[in-house]
C-alpha cells in the first residue's frame, strides 16, 4: 500500500524520532510510504478555540495536500479524530464537504492502522523493558482505540506490559485546556502520574505525543525515574 504520512504539529517541532519511527516500522512491513511536503496543522486549535473559518482555511490546505492519498497515517489520536470526526461538521454546506468526509474515511491513526485496518499484531519489534500505557482521550473516547495498542505492545519480544490503575483518565493536557485552567490540568496530571508510578513500569507509553509532553513535565518535577515513549518508538525497535 502507498501510504500519506501526516505528521502533527507536536511530533514535528519537538518529537520528530516518531514520525521517523512511524515510517520505519511501515517501510519494514513492505508499504511505501510517501510524506506531502505541503502539509501544515489539522486546524485543530483554531477549531477547538471556536475560529472555525480559521480552521477551515487551515483544513482545506490538508485536503488539497492529502487529495488522491490511498491511506492517511498520522501517530496522533487527536489530529486523527479531528479529520475523522470533524471534518463532517467543519464542512457541512461547504463546497468540498463530500470531499471532506472521503478524505475523513481514508485517515488512520498509527496504532489502529495497523491493528484495524491492516489486521497485525506482530510487527517484528523487540524492546526490553517494563511498559504501562496511558489511554489518551482522543483515541480512547473518539477513535474506540482501546485493546490495539495492548496487543501490539504484548507481542514485541522482551517487553513486559502492566497496566495502570486507572489507565483510562485524563492526563489533563487538553491542548488549550492546560493553558486556560493551568491549576486543573497540573492536578489531573499529578493523579497520572501517580498512576504511572503506582504500576511500577518504566515506561508509559501512549499514541499521543501531546499526552506524553504533559505527563513528561510532571514526572520530571516529582523526580521519577519513569520516562514516556510513544508507540511508534516502541514498534520501531527491534
Amino acid at each position: 500500500m502507498r501510504i500519506a504520512l501526516f505528521i502533527p504539529c507536536f511530533i514535528d517541532q519537538l518529537y520528530p524520532k516518531v514520525g521517523i519511527s512511524v515510517v520505519r516500522v511501515l517501510e519494514r512491513l513492505g508499504h511505501e510510504v510517501d510524506f506531502p511536503e505541503d502539509q501544515t496543522c489539522c486546524g485543530q486549535p483554531a477549531f477547538n478555540s471556536g475560529h472555525w473559518d480559521l480552521a477551515r482555511d487551515t483544513a482545506c490546505s490538508f485536503l488539497d495536500a492529502f487529495a488522491g492519498a490511498e491511506a492517511i497515517v498520522a501517530p496522533s489520536g487527536s489530529c486523527t479524530a479531528m479529520v475523522r470526526n470533524y471534518y463532517g461538521e467543519l464542512f457541512r454546506g461547504h463546497v468540498r464537504e463530500a470531499e471532506a468526509a472521503a478524505l475523513a474515511e481514508r485517515s488512520w491513526e498509527f496504532g489502529d492502522f495497523l491493528h484495524r485496518k491492516l489486521g497485525l499484531t506482530d510487527v517484528g519489534a523487540r524492546f526490553p523493558g517494563k511498559v504501562t500505557w496511558h489511554d489518551a482521550c482522543h483515541g480512547l473516547r473518539e477513535l474506540g482505540i482501546r485493546e490495539g495498542p495492548r496487543k501490539l505492545l504484548g507481542a514485541v519480544r522482551g517487553l513486559s506490559f502492566v497496566e495502570m490503575q486507572p489507565s483510562d483518565e485524563c492526563c489533563g493536557f487538553g491542548g488549550t485546556f492546560s493553558a486556560k485552567f493551568p491549576e486543573i490540568s497540573c492536578r489531573m496530571g499529578e493523579a497520572k502520574a501517580r498512576a504511572i508510578e503506582e504500576s511500577g513500569a518504566e515506561y508509559v507509553a501512549s499514541g499521543d505525543s501531546s499526552c506524553l509532553m504533559q505527563i513528561a513535565g510532571i514526572l520530571a518535577r516529582r523526580g521519577s525515574s519513569a520516562k514516556i515513549i510513544h508507540l511508534a518508538e516502541i514498534l520501531a525497535s527491534t
